[in-house]
Order: structure tokens, then C-alpha cells, then sequence
């Protein structure tokens, strides 16, 4: 697989990037409700990190509230010494206790990002970040344009190379494109949900999509049951109303996975595995998309990194996903 350059910055990455949401461990909004993926072992997303460096991924996304900093410092420790190898995306936007591991509101104005870059830089163990992304996917476009502008100012001063907006509404991705240095936007897309408007956005106006759930929290794994996701600390125990694959106690809502199951033999085709065959959708969806799956293990890191081997499915495999699920 090629590198992919971030929309008109001179930004090159993977085509496959890793995200850093859950290797931030548990974390919580204040009614006590969990925002992580349950219990991990930094130790081990060290070592999952640079595994996936030795194996070709270059591009790294975390964010300041993942595990209310836990993320980026866990980040910035497996990237020490080696930061000029890789590109560092981070988000801003949420407000948080670091001490109580919670979520404690939002914050959309320049003062305050500015405060999040700084302390973003202290815990990755950098001087700068490369693409600086606002998290606030509904936030107001006054807001927005207010934040395009002290992005601007952070490229001129080099604490950022470039910047992009989370959300997942295209008037919103546009209206920040609009912006000298914005290379892209994140969103959701995955071969169970796709993002056509995005996508469409994103190859009219020569941007990167960084795709988020691209495995769908990991129902396009193949794992059955609750598995680890019943547990405590972990969102998909108790989904929100966004988090529509899974049902209370982190069970696949059955509509899901008998999508999943439809899919399953064509994804898998030509050796991979179903999540190999979840990020192949993604490449032959478009060569704009990044993908960016989560880890929490070498084993997961491995498994994702080799996708990049594989490469996308074919036009016909593409087509034939799309006609199962029509």
C-alpha cells in the first residue's frame, strides 16, 4: 500500500493509521457513565505501538481527554527518540479531570485551545503535533471559525502543521476546508455504515478522511457475545444512543450482525481475516481514506498492520459487498 499525504499539506503517512482512544484505559462522564474501552496495560500498547511502527504504520491518532491524558502520554513514551519516524494527530475541545478520570464538559473557544495544544505538547513529549483536530463534531460554525483562525495562528507559530475538524456532518468538514492548512477531517465510515456525503466532500475538495471506527468498536473483529466488551469501564457495556452495533452489556445488536454475517465470507476471501477484510472496504471504498482502528494488544496491532500487505479488495469483491447489502 502507498502513502497517503494529508489533503495539500506535504504530510505523508500509512495508509493505515492506529487510534489511540482505547489504550487511554477507563475513563467516565459525570454521571459516572464509562467513556473507554475497559482496563488496560500500558506495557503493553508500548509494545503494540512500536510494533505496528516495524511493520509500516507511520501515523498515530490519539486525543487530550482519551483516558483524560492517559492516551497521550502513553503515546509520547512509546514514541520517545523516535518522533521524526511518525505523524502525531490529536484532538482538543473536551474539557476534563485528570485526578477523577472525567469528562466534565466542553470548551470551544481560541483561549482554551490554545491552553489544550500546551498541555497536548507537554504529555505527548513534543514540540509539535501534526494535524491538530477539534473534537466538538457540533460544535457552532461561529465557534468553528473562530478555532480555523487560531489553528492558522498555531501553523505560522510551528506548534502544528496542519488541522482538521471531527465531526461528522459534511457542511461542517467544508466550512473548515476552507482554511489555509486544514488537510482533512475525521469521521465514522466503516462497510456496515458508510459516509458517502463525506467521502464525496473529501475527493471534491482534495481532503484526507481519517476514518474513525472503521472496525465498528469492533463488531467487524468477528468476536461473538459480549466477550471483553461486557465489561466494566468499557462504553460498549453500556452503549450510548450513537453506539447503535451493540446491545446493553456490549452483545452485537442482532440486526448488525447479521449484516456482518452477510459480508463475512466475501471480507474474509484471499487470506484475511474479517477485520483485514473491514479496512481492504475502506482502501477500494476510496484512496482518500485513512483508517484508523484501535488496539490493545500486539496481537491486535499485528493483525491490523497486516492489512496493509493485502491491500484493498478488489472492484469485484467491492461490488459484491455492496449488492449482499443492499
Amino acid at each position: 500500500m502507498e502513502n497517503r499525504t494529508l489533503g495539500d499539506s506535504e504530510i505523508q503517512v500509512s495508509a493505515l493509521g492506529f487510534g489511540c482512544w482505547a489504550i487511554g484505559g477507563e475513563w467516565q462522564d459525570t454521571d459516572g457513565n464509562p467513556l473507554g474501552w475497559g482496563t488496560v496495560d500500558d506495557g503493553e500498547s508500548v509494545a503494540a505501538i512500536r510494533r505496528a511502527m516495524e511493520l509500516g504504520v507511520t501515523f498515530f491518532d490519539t486525543a487530550d481527554v482519551y483516558g483524560t491524558g492517559r492516551s497521550e502520554r502513553v503515546l509520547g513514551r512509546a514514541l520517545a527518540g523516535r518522533r521524526d519516524e511518525v505523524v502525531i494527530a490529536t484532538k482538543w475541545g473536551n474539557v476534563f479531570d485528570e485526578e477523577t478520570r472525567t469528562r466534565t464538559g466542553a470548551d470551544a473557544t481560541a483561549a482554551y485551545a490554545r491552553r489544550a495544544l500546551v498541555a497536548s505538547l507537554r504529555r505527548l513529549g513534543t514540540d509539535w503535533i501534526d494535524v491538530y483536530q477539534l473534537h466538538l463534531g457540533d460544535a457552532s460554525l461561529a465557534d468553528a471559525d473562530e478555532l480555523r483562525a487560531v489553528c492558522d495562528e498555531f501553523v505560522r507559530e510551528g506548534l502544528i502543521r496542519a488541522y482538521a475538524w471531527s465531526t461528522d456532518d459534511p457542511e461542517r468538514a467544508a466550512f473548515f476546508a476552507r482554511g489555509e492548512h486544514c488537510a482533512g477531517v475525521q469521521h465514522a465510515c466503516n462497510v456496515l455504515t458508510d459516509a458517502p456525503g463525506m467521502l464525496a466532500l473529501c475527493e471534491r475538495r482534495g481532503l484526507a478522511s481519517i476514518v474513525r471506527s472503521p472496525l465498528a468498536m469492533g463488531l467487524l473483529t468477528g468476536k461473538r457475545g459480549s466477550s471483553g466488551r461486557g465489561a466494566a469501564g468499557d462504553i460498549r457495556s453500556l452503549p450510548p444512543a450513537w453506539l447503535n452495533w451493540f446491545d446493553e452489556g456490549g452483545v452485537p445488536a442482532p440486526e448488525w450482525e447479521a449484516r456482518v454475517d452477510a459480508v463475512r465470507e466475501v471480507l474474509t476471501a484471499d487470506g484475511r481475516t474479517l477485520a483485514q477484510g473491514a479496512l481492504a472496504w475502506l482502501w477500494a471504498r476510496s484512496p482518500r481514506t485513512v483508517p484508523i482502528p484501535g488496539f490493545r494488544s500486539v496481537a491486535q496491532a499485528e493483525e491490523n498492520a497486516t492489512a496493509l500487505q493485502l491491500g484493498p479488495l478488489s472492484t469485484a469483491q467491492f461490488s459484491e459487498v455492496s449488492e449482499l447489502l443492499r
